[in-house]
């Protein structure tokens, strides 16, 4: 019973995370598939790109919300007593990042999905709620001064775990620090082609509006 409903969360963690919100927004409210226009990425920055300020901050909200619940789902082994309280760190990392993992290679369309960027946030926000808000004002501040959200969204990912080595934040148990430093890696991975365009001077850059503008 305890390896079967391990087993149900697991896959119902990457089931939230292959929700493809920005995708499903597009096909129902504007008639179009996002993928097919702007970059090709059916995340909240491309949905900004493509369809505006609204429905992009929708597709945001919705993506970090879903990271969110996908990492608390975890919580549901420690009331089962299958984990104690003492594992349950574990659990949400491997949970979140299944949604993650969903979010980028979503099972209800064809693994072709966004970067996994807001969902991480959900993921982290459920681990370590004071530190994912610092991050989201560092990508805030990068957002605004170099106007670049790739940018932003690696130099975020970055800071998670940098700022768990400080003392305020040291976690109790060092997987965390090591996994955020994975993530990362994960961030810049799936920011490859931003980061060739940062580097040639090509980059998309974000007007006041949140719109994106070459």
């Amino acid at each position: 019973m305890d390896i079967l409903l391990t087993a149900i969360l697991f896959v119902a963690a990457y089931l939230i995370g292959s929700i493809s919100t920005a995708v499903w927004l597009g096909k129902a409210y504007y008639g179009i598939d996002i993928r097919q226009h702007g970059s090709g990425n059916s995340g909240a920055t491309n949905t900004f790109r493509v369809l505006g300020k609204k429905p992009g901050t929708a597709v945001m909200l919705i993506d970090i919300f879903k990271g969110w619940v996908a990492t608390s789902l975890a919580g549901l082994l420690v009331i089962f007593n299958v984990i104690s309280a003492d594992n349950l760190v574990y659990f949400q990392l491997i949970m979140g990042a299944l949604a993650v993992v969903g979010h980028i290679f979503p099972v209800y369309e064809h693994f072709k999905g966004g970067k996994g960027v807001a969902t991480l946030l959900g993921m982290m926000l459920a681990i370590q709620t004071e530190v994912a808000l610092m991050c989201m004002v560092i990508f805030v501040i990068v957002l605004f001064t170099s106007r670049y959200v790739s940018l932003g969204s690696m130099i975020a990912a970055l800071a998670f775990p940098i700022l768990l080595l400080l003392p305020r934040f040291h976690p109790d148990n060092p997987i965390l620090i090591i996994f955020g430093f994975i993530l990362f890696a994960v961030v810049v991975l799936t920011h490859r082609k931003n980061i060739n365009r940062l580097i040639a001077g090509e980059e998309s850059k974000a007007n006041i509006n949140l719109g994106l503008k070459k």
